[in-house]
Order: C-alpha cells, then sequence, then structure tokens
C-alpha cells in the first residue's frame, strides 16, 4: 500500500478542523498510520519547503508554518497520494471544487488549511523528514474487507 504525508497547517488547527480533516480520509477508507501534534522548528519548515526556497513568498511561509501547531501525519491506501491531493482541492481555494477540503473550507492561498505530498517521491521524502520509522504504525484495520476487494 502506497503512503501520503498530509500536514493541517496552522490556520486549520485554529479553525478547529482537524477532526473533520481526518474523517474524511478515513471515510475514503485510509488508513492513519502516524500523526503528531506539534510546532515545528524554522529548520524542519525550511528543509520541507526546500524547493520553494528561491520563491519571494518563501520566508512568509516559513513563517506562517511555524507560527503555531500543525498536525502533520501519515495515511496508507491505494493511490492515496492522487486521490489525497484530489480531496484538498487546487492549492488556491478559490479554484477548488466544493466537496474538497480547500473548496469547503478556505478562501485564500495563504491559508489554504492542509499540506499533502505531490507525489510518490516526495511523499517518502516529507514523511522521512517528519516522521522516525518508530512514529509508523502497520496495522491491520478490520473494515480493510470493506474497503478493498
Amino acid at each position: 500500500m502506497e503512503r501520503t504525508f498530509v500536514m493541517v497547517k496552522p490556520d486549520g488547527v485554529a479553525r478547529g478542523l482537524v477532526a473533520k480533516i481526518i474523517k474524511r480520509f478515513e471515510q475514503r477508507g485510509y488508513k492513519l498510520v502516524g500523526m503528531k501534534f506539534m510546532k515545528a522548528s524554522e529548520d524542519l519548515l525550511k528543509q520541507h519547503y526546500g524547493d520553494l526556497a528561491g520563491k519571494p513568498f518563501f520566508n512568509g511561509l516559513v513563517e506562517f508554518i511555524g507560527s503555531g501547531p500543525v498536525v502533520p501525519m501519515v495515511w496508507e491506501g491505494k493511490d492515496v497520494v492522487k486521490q489525497g491531493r484530489q480531496m484538498m482541492g487546487e492549492t488556491n481555494p478559490l479554484a477548488s471544487k466544493p466537496g474538497s477540503i480547500r473548496g469547503d473550507f478556505s478562501i485564500d492561498i495563504g491559508r489554504n488549511i492542509i499540506h499533502g505530498s505531490d507525489s510518490v517521491e516526495s511523499a517518502k521524502k516529507e514523511i522521512n523528514l517528519w516522521f522516525k520509522e518508530d512514529e509508523l504504525v502497520s496495522w491491520t484495520c478490520p473494515l480493510e474487507k470493506s474497503v478493498y476487494e
């Protein structure tokens, strides 16, 4: 099974959306295998968003994500990276369809409440950056036979 990294950003935490976001992934049939509640360090955020280091918004992004608690998670399931991105919606919430997380809960691109890996490769990198191996739990959900053939 594939894994992806998802993080509820400080704006999503402040607005009390963590449980609603978790519920959407669980309702879809994905399995939670890791989760934390933490305030990310500047160093961790600079590593995480390193591919954006040359962008004019980089410093503001790092400052914002470090401004409050975040909820990094690892979800597991069939095609979870691609499907997770669809569930989240477009980076710009105004371009997101109703029914997506961003389409339902956010308006401004700078406060789009959630981050998700954009490829299997970036998911592996992000999971390894945010979680130690012993913080991830491999388990069998009793409902898996109701989700997968």
